[in-house]
């Protein structure tokens, strides 16, 4: 009787042990998303290797929201290459992220000056045929996302029906290792 006490004290003892340590490492991953969630509430820029998808998402966010438009949008892109390249892509996530690339897009063309007769400036539409193709894969990725369907179509509307790009200048591309140009 005494032995089957002793198995069954142990087995409890095992299992109260077992029960401590998930608490105690539930506990220390609340605390550090308490830490993080903080850090992003007070719109500083999170620095934490343990999380570079987010840490590069929230510099991103911060440049954006600071004006910085085209660094934002490479942030961006570079959070989008993180989250692809990650073990679990997530088709959502990354339609945030396009959608972020997108609005960067938009606004970077919006800020833009105008040229003397009125027209938009050529980095303007380039700027905004890349946030078109920036909102369109977002609603691709994450066909219910009314911001992304909302601003595109506020893009729409403020673009030229008849805008078209300007042809590149290739002058300095290069074939094979031959440059093109001058001798």
């Amino acid at each position: 009787m005494a032995r089957r006490i002793n198995i069954i004290n142990a087995a409890l003892a095992a299992l109260l042990l077992a029960g401590l340590t998930g608490t105690g490492y539930e506990v220390y991953q609340y605390r550090n998303i308490q830490r993080i969630n903080a850090t992003l509430h007070a719109g500083q820029v999170l620095k934490d290797d343990a999380y570079p998808l987010h840490a590069k998402f929230s510099a991103a966010y911060f440049q954006g929201s600071k004006g910085d438009y085209k660094h934002a949008v490479q942030s961006f892109g570079q959070a989008l290459e993180l989250q692809s390249k990650s073990g679990s892509p997530d088709a959502a996530q990354q339609g945030r992220i396009q959608f972020n690339i997108a609005t960067n897009l938009f606004l970077l063309g919006l800020s833009r000056d105008l040229n003397d007769d009125g027209s938009l400036k050529e980095e303007s539409k380039y700027s905004f045929t890349q946030a078109k193709a920036a909102y369109e894969q977002s609603l691709r990725l994450n066909p219910e996302d009314r911001r992304a369907k909302f601003n595109l179509s506020l893009l729409n509307s403020v673009t030229p029906t008849n805008m078209k790009n300007a042809p590149k200048d290739q002058t300095g591309v290069e074939l094979s290792n031959l440059p093109v140009g001058l001798p």
